[in-house]
């Protein structure tokens, strides 16, 4: 795995424990030399990881839309800032880039860049692990949420087991080395095993 791509919010977040694992999972990131694929701010848990990677000596690619980057939000010193014309553009950007993907806490972006990624795990799209760093139980009804789908017929299991999640980054990141994709979402398919 040489590069992840990570999804978090531009804020801190009500506790400390939200940037303390996301400097964690930047040192992690860095000593078992992947590089962070983010979204190119400097702040919030965005700013955290990608400081903590660069301080223990990683690699750092940020992506960002013009928009944001006029109102100087984006990251100084980075190994290389990505410049695009949309959203829609830094999101096939990063997923171009990543070998894999992890959420951190974040707002609405982040669910919505989670969400789409791994959905195209389920189509088949790509074969790359995507993950929950739940800290702090920040993720629990979002997990909770998952488990109802599948319970409730909504979410194949095998598709409920893609989403990969734990509470520390270091056994996160061991999920990811050990990751096998199922087989994509096929209606015909599926309605041949109901």
């Amino acid at each position: 795995m040489k590069s992840l791509a990570v999804f978090c919010g531009s804020s801190n977040g009500a506790s400390d424990a939200y940037i303390e694992s996301a400097t964690m999972l930047g040192k992690e990131l860095a000593k078992r030399n992947i590089a962070l694929v983010y979204g190119g701010a400097s702040v919030g848990l965005m700013g955290a990881v990608a400081d903590s990677v660069m301080e223990a000596g990683g690699k750092v690619i940020g992506v960002m839309p013009d928009f944001l980057e006029k109102k100087e939000i984006s990251h100084e010193g980075l190994t290389d800032l990505i410049i695009v014309d949309s959203m829609h553009e830094r999101k096939a950007k990063m997923a171009d880039l990543a070998d894999g993907f992890i959420a951190l806490p974040g707002g609405a972006g982040t669910l919505e860049e989670f969400f789409e990624i791994f959905t195209w795990a389920q189509l088949g799209l790509h074969q790359k692990p995507c993950g929950i760093l739940n800290i702090n139980h920040y993720y629990d009804p979002l997990v909770h949420l998952l488990n109802h789908m599948t319970d409730q017929q909504f979410m194949q299991e095998k598709f409920r087991s893609m989403a990969l999640v734990d509470t520390v980054p270091n056994r996160l990141l061991d999920q990811f080395l050990t990751y096998e994709a199922p087989s994509a979402k096929s209606y015909l398919t599926d309605k041949k095993q109901s």
